[in-house]
């Protein structure tokens, strides 16, 4: 489910561009939400043109780069700009360089400043699921939180997490500072350190899966089995971990594919003058437990 599409009879109207060329910038191709995310925007435009070119690389989370590559897009002649934001203010000059040269750009996965449009997933909803499962599941006791970079999609988890939590007074968090940086190591790094500053904890939350793959191994490295991990994403490892009976017991959803090709679609009309019904395009998450696992599509 989505709040935001199209307006009425626009998928009716008969298209008088070409798309030619997307530029795609995400935070990492190593990551298998972003590839997720691509293999959906390029179906989607070649199903308006099966010759576009797609032109998809990794900011690494650098401003920097990813403001090179927008220039990159530029002198490239795309069409549409599909961003993952290393730093959702400050590529706001960026974007509207790209703009002001006649390009769409659409912000994916995090909102960012100048653009026309964003589609993302719900992340507070998907915060609230996420630890409303640790507090509904563990009731009282020990629980720490991995953060992630100051996107405002972990921003958005992390208040959502806080809301859910709110409702389960006997449940401590012992920490909810420490960054993972959305990634197996940095989860696995910091989960390390938690284990040996924290005795007695019996509840993680993490705001991407990739750091509670990591989280998991440094359990299991030290013998701390007996810990829930409850995450974000619905990525394909995480669904093997519950599917698995291990530490990962939940993950809340994303639609990687769905939110490449619906920011492409929404690129795309903008392009022929059809504006869509709201320039902030939610996508619903859902919770994936080992009750729910066997009926989730996935990526």
């Amino acid at each position: 489910m989505l709040a935001g599409s199209l307006g009425a009879g626009a998928a009716h109207a008969a298209p008088s561009k070409t798309l030619d060329t997307v530029g795609i910038s995400v935070g990492s191709l190593g990551n298998p939400y972003f590839v997720s995310l691509v293999r959906g925007a390029t179906e989607a435009a070649h199903k308006i043109n099966p010759q576009a070119k797609i032109l998809a690389v990794s900011s690494e989370y650098d401003l920097g780069k990813q403001s090179g590559q927008i220039d990159n897009f530029i002198s490239a002649g795309a069409d549409i700009i599909l961003l993952a934001a290393a730093d959702p203010n400050a590529i706001g000059t960026a974007v509207s360089r790209a703009r002001a040269a006649g390009i769409v750009v659409i912000a994916v996965d995090v909102a960012a400043k100048n653009v026309d449009a964003t589609v993302q997933t719900d992340n507070t909803q998907a915060g609230r699921l996420a630890c409303k499962y640790l507090g509904e599941t563990l009731k009282q006791g020990n629980i720490v939180i991995q953060t992630g970079p100051q996107v405002s999609s972990i921003i958005e988890r992390m208040k959502g997490c806080r809301e859910s939590l709110a409702k389960y007074p006997e449940l401590k968090v012992l920490s909810d500072n420490q960054n993972g940086n959305v990634a197996r190591d940095g989860g696995m790094n910091v989960m390390m350190g938690h284990l040996t500053r924290f005795p007695d904890f019996k509840g993680v939350f993490t705001v991407d899966d990739p750091q509670a793959i990591g989280a998991e191994l440094a359990a299991r490295q030290l013998h701390r089995t007996n810990i829930i991990i409850s995450s974000i994403d619905g990525s394909p490892d995480a669904v093997n971990a519950i599917k698995s009976g291990g530490m990962i017991k939940a993950t809340a959803s994303q639609n990687p594919t769905l939110e490449g090709s619906m920011a492409v679609d929404i690129g795309f009309g903008l392009m022929d003058g059809r504006k869509p019904e709201k320039t902030m395009n939610l996508i619903e998450p859902e919770l994936v437990t080992m009750d729910t696992v066997a009926q989730y599509k996935g990526w």
